[in-house]
């Protein structure tokens, strides 16, 4: 069985909820022999061992795009997402990304902390190294002192020493109030264009290091660099870079995210589109398309890829393709996400409506078009027995209302900033704050779910107090949300999902369509935003 990227056989076999119509592929690129494709591998057996944190046993983060004449491969840690060109088919196998791609370890990568090793790249033939750094070194001789300065050295070919440029100073962070310390600097992704060189440079965010956004551009034929530094994306990380259109009308597509203490990735502006006005590229227009405002599944671009008029777009969440000169149409957008299924027994399976329930709610049956179901998430239901359940899609829903987490408002200047990193998000904070509007429903994607590291793990729908078996009672953590009730004093949601035993489960991982609703409605929380901050919220009912 081919599983093809608008199968309706598909989407009746698992079920999936607000049918959609999505819209064709957009690619121009080469047909591609459907032979020379993966084979009935439609989906991959996951193992996942009980009690094990999900983002360790699934990480979905796209680390390299593969791409040849037949197929585009999207390579995670421990998958391969594979596109046959061919045929518009997905094929899931084990992963073969290479081991220098993978993040570095223990003492690897604190050395390469303190002494960032030197990259190679080519440009008319000819190899240039260079790397990223901070100055002074805040700790290479066992020494610790404050960093002052983001330095990027090139040494040109022929020659021993390196041409540096300052990036940015501390001065630069603390007079923008952007963070009071520099954040460990890395490069991105580095781009041959138009006879230059041009390298994405990201940092550590979180616990006040920060940095600013930056790409370097380098002339070989002047050997001077420019510094591409635009205002509006001055706070978020650049986690890839690719540039299409002319030379002299040239279009930098960036991946961004950003970062805070204990959670690594959280969303951020999206996917950028900069169009510099002029020569110097210094100035231009910014658009980006976010979870909150465009077709794209997942909320963190990992990797870009541009095929002539299309731009591959890669997230945690999933990859879309789409047409780069009309971005800001929805029909220009073809996407796919990644999603986890376990087969329905003919017993059935019972089904909890919340993570720490004694009693099953329901069963979760097989009809005759749907005999599995899409698995959304992993939680221990005790931290010492690691014992756990897993979330999944439930049609029927689960109606909780959540008494002492009302809506709150975000201060104005905190608003401000809030906008500025996620843009297009209503400065609402609210127990759902964390899934988006899809025009529908509020939904979250996995790589909406922050990791967390400081805390008790992700947080979602759910009590604040802790239960005796050592964390608090959950309702949900990906389903899909209603929301039904909203005041100063609680929240009324609706939520589409259940929870089973993970003895229950039988995980495979596979490729299905990204459904979008037929007439989308506005985000209902765009009416409490524009209410002043500081007045008193008599609460919303949503019918």
């Amino acid at each position: 069985m081919v599983i093809r990227k608008r199968s309706l056989t598909l989407l009746g076999l698992i079920g999936l909820l607000n049918a959609c119509t999505s819209p064709p592929n957009q690619s121009t690129q080469a047909v591609g022999n459907s032979a020379n494709c993966p084979q009935n591998s439609t989906s991959l057996p996951i193992t996942h061992t009980k009690g094990e944190n999900l983002y360790e046993a699934f990480d979905y983060q796209i680390r390299n795009i593969v791409t040849n004449a037949d197929t585009v491969t999207f390579q995670t840690l421990n998958h391969d997402f594979v596109f046959c060109r061919g045929n518009e088919s997905w094929a899931v196998q084990q992963g073969t990304l290479p081991n220098d791609l993978k993040p570095p370890e223990g003492s690897v990568y604190q050395q390469q902390l303190t002494n960032p090793p030197l990259k190679t790249i080519e440009l008319g033939g000819e190899t240039y190294q260079y790397r990223v750094r901070l100055e002074p070194n805040p700790s290479s001789d066992g020494q610790i002192r404050e960093a002052t300065e983001v330095v990027f050295e090139l040494t040109p070919p022929n020659s021993e020493q390196p041409q540096r440029q300052t990036l940015y100073t501390l001065e630069d962070l603390t007079k923008e109030n952007l963070g009071s310390g520099l954040g460990v600097p890395r490069i991105t992704a580095e781009v041959e264009y138009s006879d230059r060189l041009f390298f994405s440079v990201a940092f550590e965010q979180g616990e006040g290091f920060s940095g600013i956004a930056t790409i370097v551009s380098y002339n070989p034929e002047d050997n001077q660099f420019t510094l591409i530094q635009p205002q509006e994306i001055r706070r978020q990380q650049i986690t890839d870079l690719a540039i299409a259109g002319e030379p002299d009308n040239p279009v930098f597509w960036l991946g961004t995210q950003i970062s805070g203490e204990g959670n690594p990735y959280l969303p951020g502006m999206g996917l950028v589109s900069y169009r510099p006005n002029g020569a110097n590229l210094q100035s231009g227009d910014i658009n980006y398309y976010n979870v909150n405002n465009s077709p794209i599944v997942g909320a963190i671009p990992n990797k870009l890829n541009l095929e002539n008029d299309t731009i591959w777009v890669a997230t945690g969440n999933g990859i879309c393709q789409v047409k780069w000169q009309a971005a800001e149409n929805p029909s220009s957008w073809s996407c796919d996400r990644f999603a986890l299924l376990t087969p329905i027994p003919q017993a059935g399976i019972p089904l909890y409506s919340s993570l720490l329930s004694k009693q099953p709610a329901t069963t979760l049956s097989p009809t005759s078009n749907q005999n599995t179901v899409e698995v959304l998430w992993y939680s221990p239901a005790d931290f010492e027995t690691r014992e756990g359940r897993y979330e999944v899609r439930y049609p029927e829903g689960f109606t909780v209302t959540l008494e002492d987490q009302g809506i709150q408002t975000f201060p104005s200047d905190f608003a401000a900033i809030r906008s500025e990193m996620e843009p297009g998000k209503p400065a609402v904070f609210w127990s759902g704050r964390e899934w988006h509007w899809n025009g529908a429903r509020f939904e979250r994607g996995l790589d909406e779910v922050a990791l967390n590291l400081v805390g008790i793990g992700p947080s979602g729908i759910g009590s604040n107090e802790v239960q005796g078996n050592n964390r608090p009672e959950t309702y949900a953590l990906r389903g899909d949300l209603e929301l039904l009730n909203l005041t100063q004093q609680s929240t009324r949601v609706k939520h589409y999902s259940g929870w089973v035993d993970d003895d229950n489960v039988e995980l495979s991982l596979t490729v299905v369509p990204q459904e979008r609703p037929e007439n989308p409605q506005p985000n209902p929380l765009e009416a409490i935003a524009f209410i002043n901050p500081t007045s008193v919220i008599l609460g919303f009912v949503f019918p």
